[in-house]
């Protein structure tokens, strides 16, 4: 077993040899161990000052014309084109606003009238058993609307699951609690070739590690943008529709921003070019500008994807190391797969008591979360979290979990 020394010291050389340590000075922080960006991501330090000229210039001053001269119009493509190479995808395929949950809604339902137009018999919804409830959900509704049986498989099952019938595929991409992280590629790859419709919901992934929409021929991505993204308490949502698909998007919910004529105020919908067919109503300006004030971290420090995957595998790795080095055996048992290519940016671990324990935790200035019934959640946002932080998190627990 190492001794706290040994793996402090290991902590500080590896801090001293992190790329991205000079990324941590952008946010506010202190001197709490936050680990718990896979929830809300802490707050960039440049972000108030952004969202103040907002309130007091934009609105305050030049009010409603800064729906065209600050851009407030154009801002859900604009900010949709900054998260885009975020989750490998070329500009013109994202556009952000509305929650997670009504994106859902608008692509699951815009991929079943899909696969109903190509032909009949498409009357299956297959969505994610393990999914975040909301997900589940929104399939049951969105199965009801469109006339389809609702069938909840794991994602391993996904592919004996498939067949004529299936018009669509709701999956996450790292399950909420275990932080596993599922094959999409592969998934996808299988959806298609059934002649369906994969929708992917990347609210754990994005920011995080690489998604490779495009590569991957994804036909649908939704996202949330406060955890790794850091936008922000309720910060709007993303949707992702491929390019060769845009022509096709009938929303379930059209309204008079995604329209092509959005002044002229007809009676009759027509739908607009482009991904502006994933807008519904008014944006919400003021947390669409904290977000994409936010997103300035990933350009101005020249931070990429492949560097935070990196460092957000050699994080979870080394709080690992750290837990089985440091927790009494027989307390925790990780449920996080060990296996890079099937592990997210966080690390679940089964105890008794959890809720319990993460309020101590939280007490000794260790933040996290807790899942019912059994399950500890640390999250590690690379862009802040540093090594030292993960060996402190393990100590602080070994101690809470020995009394």
């Amino acid at each position: 077993m190492s001794e706290p020394t040994s793996l402090a010291g290991e902590a500080e050389k590896l801090d001293a040899a992190d790329g991205l340590a000079a990324v941590r000075e952008r946010f506010v922080l202190d001197d709490v161990t936050y680990l718990d960006g896979n929830s809300l991501g802490a707050l960039p330090a440049h972000v108030p000052a952004r969202v103040a000229d907002v309130v007091r210039r934009q609105w305050g001053e030049l009010r409603i014309r800064s729906w065209d001269e600050s851009g407030w119009w154009t801002a859900p493509e604009r900010v949709g084109d900054r998260i885009a190479p975020l989750v490998g995808a070329a500009a013109g395929q994202v556009v952000v606003g509305d929650s997670t949950s009504v994106n859902v809604f608008k692509a699951l339902v815009a991929a079943v009238r899909m696969a109903q137009e190509d032909g009949p018999g498409r009357n299956e919804i297959l969505v994610d058993a393990t999914t975040f409830p909301t997900d589940g959900y929104i399939a049951e509704s969105a199965a009801r609307m469109t006339g389809c049986a609702l069938r909840p498989v794991t994602p391993a099952e996904v592919p004996g699951a498939l067949g004529d019938r299936t018009a669509a595929v709701l999956l996450n991409h790292v399950d909420y609690r275990s932080g596993r992280l599922h094959d999409l590629p592969g998934l996808t790859a299988a959806v298609h070739a059934a002649g369906a419709y994969a929708v992917w919901d990347l609210c754990h992934s994005a920011g995080a590690l690489p998604v490779g929409l495009d590569e991957h021929g994804v036909d649908l991505a939704v996202g949330c943008t406060y955890k790794y993204l850091n936008g922000g308490p309720g910060s709007p949502a993303y949707l992702y529709v491929r390019r060769d698909l845009q022509t096709r998007f009938d929303s379930p919910l059209p309204g008079w921003n995604s329209h092509a004529e959005p002044f002229g105020m007809r009676p009759d919908y027509a739908p607009a070019s482009g991904s502006v067919r994933g807008r519904v109503g008014t944006p919400d300006i003021l947390s669409l500008l904290a977000l994409d004030a936010a997103l300035d971290v990933w350009d101005e420090d020249g931070v990429s994807v492949a560097a935070v995957r990196e460092k957000s595998l050699a994080l979870t790795d080394f709080f690992l190391r750290c837990v089985g080095a440091y927790v009494p055996t027989g307390r925790v048992e990780s449920v996080t797969p060990a296996a890079h290519a099937e592990r997210g940016s966080q690390v679940a671990l089964r105890c008794e008591d959890a809720g319990e324990v993460m309020k101590r935790l939280i007490e000794r200035g260790v933040v996290g979360d807790y899942r019912a019934p059994d399950v500890l959640r640390f999250g590690f946002t690379p862009l802040y979290v540093g090594f030292a932080d993960v060996e402190r998190a393990a100590r602080v627990l070994a101690r809470t979990l020995s009394g």
